[in-house]
């Protein structure tokens, strides 16, 4: 397997996202996020809240997990709705506190995924997920956040491999979010950061491919980039669906 251990991977980004944090002025908490409409602490407080979900997920308080995404609430109608009320439930706690307790969900929701046993699903937003594939889904939001508040930071090595893997492996979920059909298979081929070929293939004939640098695609799927902004390239018949639904997160 290429990309080394997903748990090591999540390990590195949290350790850089922290190692930048403690760099930071208290002016420079409350400048603004590549989130609209949240601060570099509103995007910190809402990592701290989902590493809390993760633990809820795998110490048995399934409800808890499963109610941060209630489509029935008011205002609430995707994950992204759900977020935002989070937020806006907690904004405003004082840095040294919410940065005590970033770390420490950090750390502790970390450990309980590696310690999970393999064939475990753990109750997540949507759905129930393997340890790894939790793992590998919460490397890609941090992933996504670092660059949120530090664009300079955020990596461009082999941690690609699992999150162009998760955006490869979830585009039947993304149609089916959108609504649309998926034709077929897709095979993906992409450039890691070091020039080495990534190949993610489906086990029968693509129906659809798609090529380009590894950060291209993993930026697209994390709606931080337009199809139109790669150097991404794509054939068959769901060559501009595929670039325009793929995602990493719910």
């Amino acid at each position: 397997m290429t990309g080394g251990s997903v748990f090591d991977a999540l390990d590195q980004q949290h350790r850089e996202l922290g190692d930048f944090l403690e760099r930071l002025e208290p002016a420079d908490w409350e400048a603004a996020s590549r989130c609209d409409g949240w601060s570099v602490a509103d995007v910190v407080l809402h990592l701290a809240q989902t590493d809390e979900l993760v633990i809820a997920g795998c110490t048995g308080a399934a409800t808890e997990a499963r109610s941060f995404f209630s489509p029935n609430a008011t205002g609430v109608e995707t994950v992204d709705d759900a977020a935002e009320r989070a937020v806006q439930s907690e904004r405003g706690l004082p840095i040294e506190d919410l940065v005590a307790r970033w770390r420490r969900a950090s750390e502790t929701s970390r450990q309980l995924l590696r310690d999970r046993p393999p064939s475990q699903r753990i109750p997540w937003v949507v759905g129930d997920l393997p340890p790894r594939t939790l793992a590998t889904t919460r490397l890609a939001e941090y992933w996504i956040h670092t660059g949120d508040v530090f664009p300079a930071g955020q990596a461009a090595d082999d941690r690609l491999w699992h999150i162009a893997r998760l955006a490869w492996r979830t585009l039947p979920y993304a149609f089916s979010r959108a609504g649309v059909d998926l034709s077929g298979p897709v095979d993906l081929r992409i450039t890691s950061p070091e020039g080495d070929e990534w190949a993610f293939e489906p086990d029968g004939e693509a129906a659809t491919t798609v090529i380009g640098p590894a950060l291209d695609w993993c930026r697209l799927a994390a709606r931080r980039a337009e199809p139109v902004d790669t150097a991404l390239k794509a054939k068959g018949p769901d060559a501009d669906a595929v670039l325009r639904l793929a995602r990493t997160f719910a």
